[in-house]
């Protein structure tokens, strides 16, 4: 079976000094999603306040916080609450099924009472084989939906919590089937997507166990909230970083066509969701990528871009588009063709982007960029005159670190063309000529100075074009009118190989093999 992870079919670098690896980095940033979900404002886990059908009976509370006494308190209440639901399980009476479904809301209360709800006490009591027993076959869907929720509200806490509800996984899937109703169902996925987010060896087991085909197909119907906790839930359970979870996912038939209609929708919450499970197939699974390049994926994401102002729909939308981008060469050259209006569509919504006050939305713009800038001559010149090249220098001068490096793969690779025999990059000099004379030298030197080896090095070979490259032998005289002798000279004897070779190697041709020694 063909490798279906994106570090066997990535598009090739430019085999040159600044090359275009943005793609491979991206691409392995794709599964640190903690960080992902951080800068999204979205959590990987999620406590349930309010249940599916809006009727959580839980007062909302100004301060989350609880003391600690209040919190010894919430602890033995929780404990009484498990004793009391063991006792509702064993009574067989009238009215024992009122009364399971009261100790059971009791305890779902108690779980949702603050923003670290008492987990270690439900657990220490016994809560999980009581709930897995009231989530059995045949149950009233009020029982099922607050055991449900109990385990949702357990499955958001610490790392040991979330693995107790391993004997509950195979119910909470069976749920999610047909026969389920919509809350019940709804609820179980919630309560899978928070265990599926706590990390791969949870997400095997539960990909082991069948859990993403009825997720699936969850996604299909034209249900908001349950489309939308089913997307949430499926983000968590691809996220990887074996691929064969997002391939899968996107060979489920009515699944393309379902991710369409939802990004078209107006509502923005769905949109935000879905596009989140369309960031982990495409940062995963070639053949998802492939899949999603030849449907109307990538016009529905710029237009998404161009009219909404949601930062949490903006990222994962953007990102979306960065692997599509990034992930294929078909893309920049059959789909993205110079002149065509979703090309010239796509320039526009990622000068919105670098326009934007939030950090993310820069560094994200700047990445795709970069991946388009290392597309063909005529993309180059796409992006060397449009209205990104202006805003791209600013930043380079003025933005946070992460931002700048992301920007310099952009113009590096606007004055590339691949390898030559020499091993050496091609250059175009009128857009080489034209960034230094607007002041781009010095950004780069700066990077040269950096902490950051990526950054040091990008920063290296970009000197390297404007010392061979400049007309008129004017590089050398440029790179020491900004310090860059000083720059370079940092890495005489720096522990990294390639770095100091590079740095060293640059200093003896441009500036004289004794040069240090003279000074």
């Amino acid at each position: 079976m063909a490798d279906d992870s994106p570090a066997s079919h990535r598009r090739d670098p430019i085999k040159s000094s600044v090359g275009n690896v943005a793609a491979q980095r991206r691409r392995q940033n794709a599964v640190t999603v903690g960080k992902e979900r951080r800068e999204s404002l979205v959590r990987a886990k999620r406590l349930c306040r309010v249940g599916p059908s809006g009727d959580g009976d839980v007062p909302g509370e100004e301060n989350d916080m609880v003391t600690d006494e209040e919190g010894f308190l919430l602890d033995a209440q929780t404990s009484s609450a498990v004793e009391d639901l063991k006792s509702a399980i064993a009574y067989q009476g009238k009215g024992a099924m009122q009364k399971r479904v009261n100790a059971l809301r009791e305890l779902r209360r108690l779980l949702s009472k603050s923003e670290f709800p008492p987990v270690e006490a439900a657990l220490k009591a016994g809560a999980i084989p009581l709930l897995v027993q009231c989530l059995s076959f045949g149950s009233p869907d009020e029982q099922l939906l607050e055991a449900a929720w109990c385990l949702t509200n357990i499955a958001a806490g610490k790392p040991e919590e979330t693995k107790a509800l391993l004997p509950a996984l195979p119910l909470l899937i069976a749920h999610l089937g047909e026969k389920s109703s919509l809350p019940v169902a709804e609820q179980c996925a919630w309560a899978l997507g928070n265990v599926a987010g706590e990390g791969e060896e949870l997400r095997n087991v539960l990909l082991s166990q069948g859990a993403l085909p009825p997720l699936a197909r969850m996604m299909l119907p034209n249900k908001g909230s349950t489309v939308r906790t089913a997307a949430w839930a499926l983000s968590n359970l691809i996220k990887g970083p074996d691929p064969k979870a997002a391939t899968e996912l996107i060979k489920v038939d009515g699944l393309l066509d379902a991710i369409l209609r939802h990004l078209r929708k107006s509502d923005e919450e769905l949109a935000t969701e879905v596009a989140w499970v369309v960031v982990y197939l495409s940062a995963l699974s070639n053949f998802a990528t492939g899949v999603l390049v030849k449907s109307d994926a990538i016009l529905l994401l710029v237009e998404r871009l161009a009219t909404s102002n949601s930062l949490q729909l903006l990222i994962p939308v953007l990102r979306s588009l960065g692997n599509l981008v990034a992930g294929d060469s078909h893309t920049t050259s059959t789909v993205l063709i110079p002149g065509h209006e979703i090309t010239d569509g796509v320039i526009k919504v990622l000068v919105k982007c670098l326009k934007s006050d939030h950090r993310v939305l820069k560094k994200e713009a700047s990445w795709v960029l970069s991946n388009i800038a290392a597309g063909s001559i005529e993309h180059k010149q796409l992006i060397y005159s449009s209205e990104a090249v202006p805003l791209l220098l600013r930043l380079l001068s003025t933005a946070p670190f992460d931002i700048r490096k992301e920007v310099a793969y952009v113009l590096g690779n606007l004055c590339v063309t691949p390898t030559g025999g020499d091993g050496k990059p091609n250059l175009i000099e009128e857009h080489l000529v034209s960034l230094v004379q607007r002041g781009c030298l010095s950004g780069f030197i700066d990077l040269v100075r950096s902490a950051d080896i990526e950054a040091a090095r990008l920063g290296l070979q970009f000197m390297e074009l404007v010392l061979r490259g400049m007309p008129n032998g004017d590089g050398p005289k440029l790179v020491e009118q900004e310090d860059g002798i000083d720059a370079m000279e940092r890495y005489q004897f720096h522990e990294n190989e390639d770095l100091r070779n590079m740095a060293n190697g640059l200093v003896d041709k441009y500036f004289g093999e004794n040069y240090g020694i003279d000074e």
